[in-house]
């Protein structure tokens, strides 16, 4: 691990479950590895093995008995956390964004259940509840000319790409002054003027838009030579969506022509009221990206410096030429799947459950 900035699917072949290298702890690479690759990035899973994992990737020679390698190595270690930390820090105004934007979020989604269940809005109204690090984590690290696509829980991936608050909700009472004059409706926030590229009411659809919209803008670059079309698309989906075909395909054609997409499994554990331990034959999605050869990456998608600083990452890949990147964020969903969603097949002590007892239950 040469740098532990960077975003790869290759990793040192290192156990991190018992901290120990060689035939024994050895992984392929894309597996295990990868994950604990991006969980020592995000500060989980690996504690104490942090100092270990991070010595090896140096590169620096411990010979024994050696105290002034050992000395030096330790201040290699103690340098690059320190870095590593800087680098997980936030201006303030950049916080102050994140926050605002967060706050938004969650409380537009609330007034929206209030105008429902008041007779206000009509069809199937999908809250984002609980997800709102994902958006702001991602969104705001992009350009007003980037793009986005998102699934039918759009309304907070619009607001966070600019689009503002009063013509999402004047698009959810019908209105004329709504961002599609009030045609498109819960499902199917648009604004070229802002790069949102639509919410799909089915789901993976917004995959290949966003593929496309990659591919444009590197026939731009490449073809046209035009050197400012840098633009990068983000297409946020969730974790049924995985399972489906579509997003094979796109995997596969995004990494041959190393397109400028990003693909973000918002993983809620729920598919309506199927849990993704039920729906999946493995249940780590990031995992279907190094088939592929493409970077992966598994984030605490509620904590949104997390999911910023693994962003800011793919990004960065995306507008440089290295190619797309699968971010899985393992999130939760606060309330039911919709708002005509009873929320009846989640037994009260299931909401807010982690993973892992989520996935003891169905072991």
């Amino acid at each position: 691990m040469a740098a532990l900035s960077s975003l790869r699917v290759v990793v040192p072949q290192v156990d991190i479950t018992r901290g120990a290298s060689g035939a024994q702890g050895a992984h392929s690479a894309g597996a295990v590895g990868d994950k604990a690759f991006f969980g020592l990035r995000s500060g989980q899973r690996l504690g104490a093995e942090v100092g270990r994992v991070t010595l090896r990737g140096c590169g620096v020679a411990v010979p024994a008995g050696n105290v002034r390698a050992t000395a030096a190595a330790s201040k290699v270690v103690k340098e690059k956390a320190k870095s590593e930390k800087a680098q997980l820090l936030v201006t303030k105004e950049e916080g102050l964004e994140l926050y605002e934007d967060m706050v938004l979020g969650r409380s537009f989604e609330d007034m929206c259940a209030q105008m429902y269940y008041r007779g206000k809005m009509f069809g199937f109204v999908h809250l984002y509840n609980g997800q709102e690090a994902v958006s702001t984590g991602f969104i705001k690290l992009l350009r007003k000319e980037d793009y986005v696509t998102s699934t039918y829980r759009d309304h907070v991936h619009a607001l966070s790409k600019g689009v503002p608050a009063r013509q999402v909700m004047a698009e959810l009472f019908g209105k004329t002054t709504g961002c599609c004059r009030g045609q498109g409706g819960s499902m199917h926030m648009f604004s070229a003027e802002h790069g949102l590229l639509g919410g799909f009411a089915f789901i993976g659809e917004g995959i290949p838009v966003a593929v496309g919209a990659a591919f444009s803008s590197k026939y731009k670059r490449e073809v046209l030579k035009d050197d400012k079309a840098d633009t990068v698309s983000i297409a946020f989906f969730g974790d049924g969506t995985a399972n489906n075909g579509q997003f094979f395909e796109c995997l596969n054609m995004a990494q041959l022509w190393k397109l400028p997409v990003i693909f973000v499994v918002e993983n809620n554990l729920w598919a309506i009221g199927m849990s993704h331990y039920r729906s999946t034959s493995d249940v780590e999605i990031w995992k279907k990206g190094p088939a592929f050869g493409m970077a992966s990456a598994h984030v605490d998608g509620m904590d949104v410096l997390k999911v910023r600083e693994v962003a800011k990452e793919a990004v960065a890949r995306a507008r440089r030429g290295d190619g797309p990147t699968l971010i899985e964020c393992e999130t939760y969903r606060f309330r039911g799947h919709s708002l005509a969603d009873p929320d009846e097949l989640r037994s009260p002590g299931k909401i807010g459950q982690s993973t892992t007892q989520c996935l003891k239950e169905f072991d």
